[in-house]
């Protein structure tokens, strides 16, 4: 999608497919049907199976791969990307055993300086950016000329990047959001109605902004679009994975048989409740949602039952 994006405000993009078979398909047909149904491609994407050829004299590096595969990929790739260029977390999750964000692994691996990662993250649902619909995103980096080279590279005129300092926050977001929307699919898939959607919603926001304010980040960034704006979207889409997951579970299918099939689509959510779980126990921070969700997921707690644990939480001041 963000190739598409890049592409489309003029840039020159060459894109890593992890089967041949795929990079065949997109620079024979200016489509990827796996991903993007429907959907033509610019011409200035050019897709490769060879990460050699993907990254040979790269400046800027999007790396649009699962969370948890992160550090696997890299290992694969180090020493093939350009010495100063400029590496681009697009995924959302934080790094089961380590705890670390996406950044910090791209760090560890490859042993650049840390200000020549950046992130992104915002309520960008890929159906509708697909389609050329407006949207705005967060481009987080500690070098802001970084930043706002990013920027200039993504401003097409329907995508709309804002520029960020706050790593921890951009990301920290973009993770947790997709523990909050498995949540809201849960709700929607027993019958509850907007209250609760409205209110797991806003309870969700909290438990960000608890970890988040732990972990270093600003309030700003979980309140702006990396934030509450990337939460919203992903809790109320029926175009967002984790929410349709979350409600087919609410609707009384095993986790086993709700991610079976999924083609290669990862759903980061039930693996990133586990860590965000652990992340925030490690700073004494209370997420009873995400509690919640990982014991749906990894624990064998019915949906029913898990609503009833939250109801039957102590009350106190918001």
């Amino acid at each position: 999608m963000l190739a598409k994006v890049l592409a489309d405000a003029g840039g020159e993009v060459t894109l890593w497919a992890r089967r041949p078979q795929v990079a065949e398909q997109i620079n024979a047909t200016h489509s990827n049907p796996d991903y993007l149904p429907g959907t033509p491609l610019p011409a200035g994407i050019h897709a490769t199976a060879d990460p050699q050829e993907a990254l040979a004299g790269a400046s800027t590096v999007l790396l649009g791969v699962p969370a948890q595969t992160m550090r696997a990929n890299l290992e694969q790739w180090n020493g093939l990307m350009a010495e100063g260029a400029t590496l681009v977390s697009l995924a959302k999750g934080i790094e089961l055993n380590t705890l670390m964000r996406m950044s910090q692994v791209i760090v560890s691996v490859t042993g650049v300086d840390p200000s020549q990662v950046a992130v992104i993250s915002g309520p960008n649902l890929a159906s509708e950016i697909a389609q050329g619909q407006p949207a705005a995103t967060v481009i987080a980096c500690s070098d802001s000329g970084r930043a706002v080279t990013l920027q200039r590279f993504f401003n097409s005129g329907y995508f709309r990047p804002y520029t960020n300092s706050d790593v921890v926050g951009t990301e920290i977001g973009g993770a947790c959001k997709n523990v909050i929307a498995l949540a809201c699919g849960m709700a929607v898939g027993v019958g509850l109605g907007e209250n609760t959607a409205a209110a797991i919603i806003t309870r969700g926001l909290a438990e960000i902004m608890r970890l988040g304010l732990a972990l270093g980040a600003k309030g700003a960034t979980l309140a702006g679009l990396a934030g509450v704006g990337d939460l919203v979207a992903t809790c109320t889409s029926p175009h967002s994975r984790n929410r349709s997951l979350g409600e087919r579970l609410g609707r009384g299918e095993s986790i086993e048989v709700a991610l079976h099939g999924r083609d290669g689509h990862v759903v980061e959510g039930v693996t990133s409740c586990e860590s965000i779980l652990s992340l925030a126990s490690s700073y004494d921070v209370e997420m009873p949602l995400t509690d919640a969700v990982h014991q749906v997921c990894h624990r064998g707690l019915s949906v029913t039952e898990a609503i009833a644990l939250l109801l039957g939480r102590r009350t106190k001041p918001e």
